[in-house]
C-alpha cells in the first residue's frame, strides 16, 4: 500500500496530467466549438478506440482491464446523504466508457469523494489513479495532434 505522502504525490501527478490532457484536447480540435472552452471527450474517444480495443503493450492492457473490471464509483445524493453508485456508462464505444471512468477518477479526487482529510480505500485509490494515468497518457500520445499540444 502507498503511504499517504506517496498517494498524495500520485494524485498531484494525475491532476497535472489530466489538466494538460484536457488542454491538449481543446487545443487540437477536440472541443465543443465556440463559446466555453470545453474538451470533447466523446469525439476523442472514437479516435482512440482502436488503441483501447487492441492495446500496444501489456501495461496498457492491464490498466484497461483493471479500470473496466473495477471501475470508479460515482458519488450521488440519496435522501440528502452522499452514497456511491455503480453507475455504468452504456456507450457502444469502449473507449468512451473508459474515458468516462477516467474523468470519474478525476471528479472523485477533485470533489473530495476519495480524500476528505484522509484517504478512503487507499489501496484501491492508488490502483485507480495509477492505472488511469497509464491509460490517459497512452490515449494522448496515440493522436499526433493531442500529443503535440500536450508537449507544447
Amino acid at each position: 500500500m502507498e503511504t499517504t505522502a506517496e498517494l498524495e504525490k500520485l494524485a498531484f501527478e494525475f491532476f497535472k496530467v489530466f489538466a494538460r490532457a484536457e488542454y491538449s484536447l481543446k487545443a487540437s480540435g477536440f472541443n465543443c466549438g465556440d463559446g466555453n472552452a470545453k474538451a470533447d471527450w466523446s469525439t476523442f474517444s472514437k479516435q482512440v478506440e482502436n488503441l483501447i480495443q487492441t492495446p500496444n503493450n501489456q501495461e496498457l492492457q492491464e490498466a484497461i482491464d483493471f479500470v473496466m473490471s473495477q471501475p470508479p464509483k460515482k458519488q450521488i445524493i440519496v435522501n440528502g446523504k452522499i452514497e456511491w453508485s455503480d453507475c455504468t456508462p452504456s456507450d457502444s464505444v469502449m473507449a468512451e466508457n473508459l474515458l468516462v471512468y477516467i474523468r470519474r477518477v478525476r471528479n472523485n479526487l477533485f470533489h473530495g469523494g476519495k480524500f476528505n482529510g484522509h484517504w478512503f480505500e487507499p489501496e484501491r485509490s492508488e490502483k485507480l489513479i495509477s492505472k488511469s494515468l497509464i491509460i490517459l497518457k497512452a490515449c494522448i500520445n496515440h493522436n499526433e495532434d493531442t500529443k503535440k499540444a500536450y508537449e507544447s
